[in-house]
């Protein structure tokens, strides 16, 4: 198993890379969508906690290390080492989201019914963690 860390350092280091950086808002959704992948794929995916903030499921340990760029997109390179029984499942995710606005995937996360929108409630339960089974069964 790998730390959200080690995950989004490898997924900026292949954004930048490949020449499509990627901003920390972006990197949030990415993180939630390969988490929600790998454990859908029987995988345990990273320990760390995703919560529900106002604009979506965000890795706060993640989030804190990237605040700082703010919407400009992070051009930096790490090398870190991913096993292929991870990639092969989250370098297909990284390809097809990193294209996407933003704020797409925001709506997308906010949609009634999947996990991000039962734990936030409205704001409710902002900052609330979003349990892993939930990700897994309702996205």
């Amino acid at each position: 198993m790998y730390s959200a860390m080690q995950i989004a350092k490898y997924t900026i280091n292949k954004c930048t890379t490949e020449g499509h950086p990627i901003s920390n808002l972006q990197l949030q959704k990415i993180l939630y969508y390969i988490q929600r992948e790998l454990l859908q794929s029987g995988i345990d995916g990273f320990d760390d906690e995703i919560q529900a903030w106002q604009f979506g499921p965000v890795v706060p340990e993640v989030y804190r290390q990237y605040c700082g760029f703010g919407a400009i997109p992070i051009r930096m390179k790490y090398d870190v080492e991913i096993g292929p029984e991870y990639t092969n499942i989250i370098d297909p995710i990284i390809e097809q989201k990193r294209i996407l606005n933003p704020w797409d995937m925001v709506t997308d996360t906010h949609q009634a019914g999947k996990a991000w929108s039962l734990i936030y409630r409205e704001g409710l339960g902002s900052y609330t963690v979003i349990p892993k089974d939930l990700i897994r069964t309702a996205g």
